[in-house]
């Protein structure tokens, strides 16, 4: 908390804006020059923050983070801005004009929500987390739309907001917590809090088993630049529904209920599905799309004898199948010489970096090789990216 009062005098953000873009390496130089004119400790604070920053501009953009503050925890666990933007979108078309948003964190979807035009109520029980969400919405000219308040979250009253909008903490003392009631608060609490208002979300971990997903929510994972952000369990949407959502678009795929896709012979194409669908089960909803199978049916690839645009899933043109044999596989990698070998694995045991060890691939082409089963034989699927005018 001092450290963020010395950050916000007029001496902190004079020191932050100077040390702004100081490398790891030289930090002990110029920490060691700073000090003759300024405090150790206010050194040191600035520089630990213009650390988090760097670290912050992945998630936030370098625009906003070279502004905002942050906590270590606050930068590990807040939501990326664009997963955040599209979240505030949907509630926004919902109509929703208010959110409490519990368990806000340093602010990051206060923020969002706030952009989108949404009037928030921002509560966390830590009072630096609480400060530096403060901090954040004046930094970024939003504070007329983000009141910030330090509080136990089940205690406060949401009663008079349009949506509720719930973030658990995830991680625990001893990392990250996969239980759902383990959450702080538990998921049970925050589906109770939910169901209060005429609109929730609720962000969760994308491992949430779907058995978890109350009845009366709507469940959708959420991916980004092909890596699975979150899930979110909507309530006063669609009950029962599911979907997954790929950023940028967004893209949206909506379950259907379909059965488990049959098991075929590998074709020509291979697809791997993105993230998010394989984590909302819509493998299925892919492979009727792409009038493809699975090549074994506990292993989420779809085959299919034709190249057809998707953007639910990666295609590769297989050119070679074999069993598992290392020897084998070096062997077409010496002839088609392929120095740059790519290794995806699903169902298989071996790791990647081992696999590339043993085969020492070297030349001037690429491949992409798949650790996996076909039809319950341990199997290797050579190939690579596809192009269109494979078609």
């Amino acid at each position: 908390m001092n450290d963020l009062a010395c950050l916000l005098a007029p001496e902190g953000r004079a020191l932050l804006e100077e040390v702004r873009d100081t490398a790891p390496a030289d930090e002990l130089a110029v920490a060691t020059r700073l000090r003759r004119e300024h405090p150790a400790e206010l050194v040191s604070a600035a520089l630990g923050q213009a650390r988090l920053r760097q670290r912050a501009a992945a998630k936030f953009g370098a625009a906003d983070a070279r502004r905002m503050f942050f906590t270590p925890n606050g930068v590990e666990q807040s939501t990326r801005a664009s997963v955040a933007a599209y979240r505030a979108g949907r509630l926004r078309e919902l109509g929703v004009t208010s959110v409490a948003d519990l368990c806000c964190g340093i602010g990051g979807d206060a923020v969002a929500l706030a952009r989108a035009g949404i009037r928030v109520l921002a509560v966390d029980r830590d009072p630096v987390t609480a400060a530096v969400a403060r901090a954040n919405a004046d930094a970024l000219g939003l504070a007329e739309l983000i009141e910030v308040r330090q509080a136990d979250v089940t205690e406060v009253d949401t009663a008079g907001w349009d949506a509720v909008f719930v973030d658990p903490a995830r991680r625990g003392g001893r990392g990250r917590v996969f239980d759902p009631e383990a959450y702080s608060p538990p998921l049970s609490w925050a589906v109770g809090a939910a169901r209060t208002a005429p609109h929730a979300a609720l962000k969760v971990a994308p491992g949430i088993p779907h058995e978890a997903v109350p009845a009366d929510a709507e469940a959708e994972w959420i991916s980004d630049g092909g890596d699975v952000k979150e899930a979110v369990l909507w309530f006063g949407t669609a009950p029962g529904a599911v979907r997954a959502t790929l950023l940028p678009g967004p893209r949206a795929l909506h379950g259907r209920g379909l059965p488990d896709p049959p098991v075929r012979p590998v074709g020509r194409y291979l697809y791997e599905p993105d993230g998010a669908v394989i984590r909302a089960h819509l493998v299925a909803e892919v492979a009727e799309e792409l009038d493809g199978g699975l090549i074994d049916p506990t292993i989420a690839y779809v085959t299919a004898d034709h190249l057809r645009p998707t953007p639910y899933a990666v295609p590769y043109e297989i050119t070679d199948r074999l069993p598992f044999n290392l020897k084998k596989l070096k062997a077409l990698l010496r002839e088609r010489e392929v120095g740059t070998l790519t290794v995806k694995k699903r169902g298989s045991a071996v790791e990647p970096e081992e696999l590339r060890r043993k085969v020492k691939p070297q030349g001037p082409n690429a491949a992409t090789v798949f650790l996996t089963r076909v039809a319950g034989a341990p199997t290797m699927l050579v190939g690579a990216p596809a192009r269109p005018e494979a078609r």
